[in-house]
């Protein structure tokens, strides 16, 4: 039965990555013909995402609760623009019975992990359904990732300045450093993407996404949360190591 459910998780992974791929690139070419206005251009960007990858959503939340017993989506309150809470929804890549706001994983062999889910970490693919964020408005396409609403409050008047815009599918901190960065890096890097933001910075952005997607570049794993030892202790009293949410709120 278990050789079973793996095969099946497999075959249904690896057709929600076949969809994915072209999938970005179709968005790439359509964002310049849609005008300069951002929310103009994302939302028939992201329902046509949506639209042409309904079926493999489908088929991954499916294969998420065939792997492991619970739901196929994941559910939490993130800090969006301006600090406004809102609901993020990912594939579910932990057990159910894993602490929501627990350490995150530090490799593969965490027995946190579902099969699929581990799999839908290394590709991304376990974001794949904040497009429904993006087209409810909630989200864009590119932008600092959600984080913590309890986070924001450790943060100075620069680094608040991410709230600036809406979160993002996929963030210049996440395209160029991944989960190899601490999260002051993070929050520079998105502070960084703020003041430089741009059509063509969204673009290399994507690609750069996109290729780490595809030849698994980039730390997956988070190794340490932060810099700072005392703050990290502060932070995540349950684990001398790197400390962040279960699924990985950057």
């Amino acid at each position: 039965m278990a050789t079973a459910r793996n095969i099946v998780s497999a075959i249904l992974a690896g057709l929600g990555l076949l969809v994915a791929i072209p999938a970005v690139p179709v968005a790439i070419l359509l964002l310049p013909l849609m005008g300069a206005r951002r929310r103009a251009v994302e939302l028939p960007v992201a329902a046509l995402l949506t639209l042409l990858l309904a079926p493999t959503l489908v088929l991954l939340a499916i294969a998420a609760r065939v792997d492991s017993p619970g739901p196929g989506l994941f559910r939490q309150r993130r800090a969006g623009l301006a600090g406004r809470p809102f609901t993020v929804l990912k594939f579910r890549t932990m057990r159910s019975d894993a602490d929501p706001y627990g350490r995150s994983p530090h490799a593969g062999n965490d027995p946190r992990l579902t099969r699929l889910g581990k799999f839908l970490r290394e590709t991304s693919l376990d974001e794949l359904p904040q497009l429904l964020n993006v087209v409810a408005g909630q989200m864009s396409l590119v932008g600092p990732r959600p984080l913590y609403e309890r986070q924001a409050a450790e943060w100075n008047d620069r680094q608040r300045r991410r709230l600036q815009v809406r979160p993002g599918l996929t963030g210049y901190a996440q395209a160029f450093g991944r989960a190899g960065l601490p999260i002051e890096d993070k929050l520079e890097l998105d502070v960084e993407y703020v003041d430089r933001r741009s059509f063509w910075l969204d673009i290399r952005i994507l690609a750069k996404t996109m290729a780490n997607a595809l030849t698994g570049r980039g730390e997956v794993y988070e190794q340490r949360y932060s810099r700072d030892s005392e703050f990290e202790r502060r932070s995540n009293p349950d684990s001398p190591g790197a400390q962040g949410d279960t699924h990985r709120p950057a």
